[in-house]
């Protein structure tokens, strides 16, 4: 465990005038601020919760994406100790690639700045409105990076008041009940404190307190977390001696179901998302655009600004917490570290072809590689999340640099292998596509699966993504959909499907998708592919897989597509390429990426190790299954 000591300092920058007076060694430092001072001055009790903020980082806009250990994506990159997690040989002495919002070290860091701001503002002297505000935004917090190593780590050791120096700094993990019942009595707390409060973009508010709520309560309902459930689906667990560290050992699901249907229910009550009052699906095309308009959080030129209502706890990317910094890139980079090489971008979360396959057909059918329909033009007429999410071979996207105009004056991805002819000798040749592996531009930063995402990349063509201008949208930590996902989830557990299709059907006709009419085990299969859709790459799969007990689907492998265009009889080839099926006859083959990595599921993946350093520092930890 850290040490934590109750010590504020704030600094600040000053100029230090020089003086002869003789009381100057008896002044206040003014390159600091006590901590009295701090918790009687608003704005500086308000710069230490800020402080508190800074700790969720770009939100999921990070180089590396959760998405990347899931069948979602793959990193490009190598060396980023990504492979330890996907390859299944993380221990507690050689850890895989972790995110600093789930860390187990800077959560708690996080927790403790929470706990003095908790400790504190009730006895602030400044204005009521205010202290009351920050206090539930501490409560908020803390339920919140408590939340984020519950879902990796199972329960933690809950530390609900800030450290003295001299105390002892061993503590036991609490059970995975106890740290539920911590977090939801934080959210209790904050939403009483923020209501009636202003609603601001980026900080916590009443309806970010319950949805946050919601979600922990489905997640403590989820197979993985009851332990009859667990242990009857996986030897790891069923070996393991201290179950009640990680999943409920007495009570029942359909009770548990139940409290997250209601705290879920509240959420819908209480607001409304972008544009969920449908009646019948949309045109493909407004699909498209609404997703579209999502993503960019309502903030982008060709987005509408309602969509700002679906955000219901956002990491705003201004200079409104911390200042961004250029390395390592993230949050306003996400174009330069996802983008195509041909863009000069850097292809860092490619999507792998599970997740391509699983995009429905607009008449909502599942695609099949055995239609020959399907297969020979497997990018048409599908759901139209697809095409706001995915950049595939043939796409439309932005206007090319000005040194890759002569490989592509059409504005269209490549990344296929083409017939065509040398412009120099004549002579037949194959067209390597300009965002691929073997492309003229920056090959080493080309995608390995032959898809780039889409999703989170503002499309204004006015803003080139590998230079400095770079986006603002904000990241989406909770928005309604997922509530309303949520609601429909527990609708399902509990027998009341034709609520949950009702639900299921508002997203899907938002998106331009038909209404459904499945029921029982098909209702919860299109449900679970719903949301692997809906919230693409803003890091549920991961939690979803592991909490349904899946984790299979999430390591099955890595397919990537290989795309061939050879010219139709009598056409002659060109010495640039543009997609064309009147000119080309293009081949789709579906291939194990087997090269690069080799993903495998273990049981013990449910959670991640504690660290050896960790166990070290405090002997009364006890590990997770398996390690």
């Amino acid at each position: 465990m850290k040490k934590a000591i109750n010590i504020l300092i704030i600094t600040v920058c000053v100029a230090l005038p020089w003086s002869c007076d003789e009381g100057f060694l008896n002044t206040q430092p003014l390159d600091k601020v006590s901590s009295e001072a701090v918790w009687s001055d608003g704005p500086l009790s308000q710069a230490f919760v800020y402080n508190v903020y800074s700790f969720l980082g770009y939100g999921g806009f990070e180089e590396q994406a959760l998405a990347s250990i899931t069948d979602e994506a793959m990193f490009t990159h190598a060396g980023r100790n990504i492979d330890r997690f996907t390859e299944g040989t993380e221990s507690p002495g050689s850890l895989a690639w972790i995110s600093g919002t789930y860390e187990w070290g800077n959560m708690y860091l996080a927790i403790r700045e929470a706990n003095v701001a908790i400790a504190n503002l009730p006895e602030a002297t400044f204005d009521e409105t205010l202290r009351d505000r920050l206090l539930g935004e501490a409560f908020f917090l803390r339920a919140y990076y408590y939340h984020q190593l519950l879902r990796y780590y199972g329960g933690v050791p809950l530390i609900l008041e800030p450290y003295g120096l001299d105390e002892d700094y061993a503590i036991a993990r609490n059970t995975f009940a106890e740290c539920v019942d911590a977090i939801v009595a934080d959210l209790d707390q904050a939403t009483t404190l923020l209501t009636g409060k202003d609603v601001t973009a980026g900080r916590a508010s009443r309806i970010s307190a319950m949805a946050l709520k919601a979600r922990v309560l489905a997640y403590a309902a989820s197979d993985l977390h009851d332990a009859t459930t667990a242990q009857a689906n996986s030897s790891v667990l069923a070996g393991y001696n201290n179950i009640e560290l990680v999943a409920y050992t007495s009570g029942n699901q359909t009770d548990r179901w139940t409290a997250a249907q209601t705290a879920a229910k509240a959420v819908l009550d209480a607001t409304s998302g972008y544009k969920m009052n449908l009646t019948a699906p949309v045109t493909p095309e407004e699909g498209e655009a609404n997703y579209v308009s999502i993503a960019m959080g309502g903030q982008s030129a060709i987005g509408d600004a309602t969509a700002a209502i679906e955000l219901i706890f956002q990491r705003t990317h201004t200079p409104l917490y911390t200042q961004e910094s250029a390395w390592p890139l993230g949050g306003i980079h996400y174009g330069i570290n996802n983008g195509p090489n041909g863009y000069h971008n850097w292809a860092g979360n490619t999507p792998i072809q599970q997740l391509v396959d699983d995009y429905e057909m607009m008449d909502g059918s599942e695609f099949d590689w055995g239609n020959p329909t399907h297969a020979a033009a497997p990018y048409d007429n599908r759901d139209p999340r697809f095409y706001a999410t995915i950049l595939y071979d043939g796409a439309s996207w932005k206007p090319r640099p000005d040194d890759v105009v002569s490989y592509d004056s059409v504005n269209q991805i490549q990344t296929g292998f083409y017939e065509g002819r040398d412009p120099v000798s004549g002579e037949p040749i194959t067209i390597n596509g300009v965002d691929t592996r073997k492309s003229s531009v920056e090959d080493w930063n080309g995608t390995r699966t032959h898809y780039y995402t889409r999703k989170f990349i503002d499309p204004d063509p006015a803003l080139p993504d590998n230079q400095s201008n770079a986006q603002v949208i904000p990241w989406p930590f909770i928005r309604y959909t997922e509530m309303a996902f949520l609601y429909a989830e527990a609708c399902i557990e509990l027998g009341q499907e034709q609520e949950a299709r009702d639900w299921i059907n508002k997203v899907r006709f938002r998106a331009g998708m038909p209404g459904i009419n499945d029921s029982g085990a098909a209702l919860m299969d299109r449900l679970r592919n719903e949301r692997r859709i809906e919230l693409a790459y803003e890091e549920h799969r991961y939690h979803d897989g592991r909490r349904w007990m899946i984790g299979t689907e999430l390591g099955r492998g890595i397919k990537s597509i290989q795309v061939t265009a050879d010219l139709k009889p009598g056409m002659l080839p060109t010495t640039r390429y543009a997609h064309d099926p009147t000119r080309y006859d293009y081949t789709y083959t579906v291939v194990d990426n087997v090269e690069n990595e080799t993903r495998v599921w273990n049981d013990k993946m449910y959670y991640r190790p504690i660290s050896r350093d960790e166990i070290n520092r405090n002997d009364l930890l006890i590990q997770n299954p398996g390690y």
